[in-house]
């Protein structure tokens, strides 16, 4: 099966939940007329878009109509299509391939999003693409996350930097550095806790490691992707909110689309956050986390 339609597929719920409501409504309507706006607007809040970029995509489509004289249904749908996916673009980059090599990610979110599996997934995409990779076991916190991202250095070949648990994350990511350095690796990708007893620890946890990166890592492309579980939907964007006070994120990586009808969480995030969404995860597999397009996203979702 190719990544559309597994991408089609994982959509499955997102789509019995907003598409096919969105659908309805064009079906049924005959005027573009206030009703017809009110009864989208409902259709994309109840599919976890979120209020503030349902008003956004709803006022925007508006203009759009009137500026382009818009009066068949089917134009209207195809302008709704363009304004999401123009969203979800955003004006930031959302390519996850970096610019540059060696490139070094921090990998940040709380515990339960399935952070230390896309770490191992991401590390997969890159290795798949030729990239020499290497991961560094950063939550040292839970020795549980060491011993996973272990196992998925040897589903993919990947070679893991560790210490043991309770070992200082910051020494761990200095030494993950070092030996990415000796070795040549064009990316190395760094877990982290997922919680510290509080906010204030766990920015003081992710400065360390940021300096270290900073001073370590001088040549380094260097990136912080925040990872969401999109079945959690509105709450993922606060759970984001908590993160962007104390990272500088500059990606979003968005797992479990396919056991959620929240998929409408997508368009929100862009939106409401502005970071990018860069790779989104529909399902269990190795290769189930994959690059994000926003056009493929919108044609698979209608």
């Amino acid at each position: 099966m190719g990544w559309f339609e597994k991408l089609k597929e994982g959509l499955t719920k997102t789509r019995d939940n907003l598409t096919q409501k969105v659908e309805a409504i064009f079906n049924f309507t005959s005027e573009l007329d206030d009703d017809f706006f009110e009864e989208l607007e409902e259709a994309l809040i109840v599919a976890d878009v979120g209020f503030n970029t349902t008003t956004a995509i709803v006022e925007k489509l508006k203009k759009r109509i009137k500026e382009k004289k818009i009066n068949q249904i089917q134009e209207a749908k195809d302008e709704l299509k363009n304004i999401i996916v123009e969203i979800m673009r955003g004006d930031k980059n959302i390519d996850i391939i970096p610019p540059k090599t060696p490139a070094v990610f921090m990998v940040v979110g709380v515990n339960g999003v399935g952070k230390t599996t896309s770490i191992g997934k991401i590390a997969n995409f890159f290795k798949s693409r030729g990239y020499k990779v290497m991961m560094a076991a950063g939550d040292t916190f839970r020795a549980a996350a060491i011993d996973q991202l272990e196992v998925w250095g040897q589903r993919c070949g990947v070679e893991v930097i560790k210490q043991k648990e309770g070992a200082d994350p910051a020494a761990v990511v200095f030494d993950a550095i070092q030996s990415a350095k000796a070795r040549k690796v064009d990316i190395l990708i760094c877990d982290t806790a997922g919680r510290l007893h509080n906010k204030k620890n766990l920015m003081e946890e992710l400065r360390k490691i940021n300096r270290v990166i900073e001073k370590e890592g001088r040549d380094f492309y260097k990136e912080t992707l925040l990872v969401l579980d999109s079945t959690t939907g509105q709450n993922a964007i606060h759970q984001a909110k908590e993160f962007i006070d104390v990272a500088d994120v500059n990606g979003i990586v968005l797992t479990k689309l396919d056991g959620t009808a929240k998929g409408g969480v997508v368009i929100a995030i862009n939106n409401e956050l502005n970071i990018p969404v860069k790779m989104i995860g529909v399902g269990e597999g190795i290769d189930d986390l994959q690059a994000f397009d926003p056009e493929m996203f919108v044609d698979a979702l209608f």
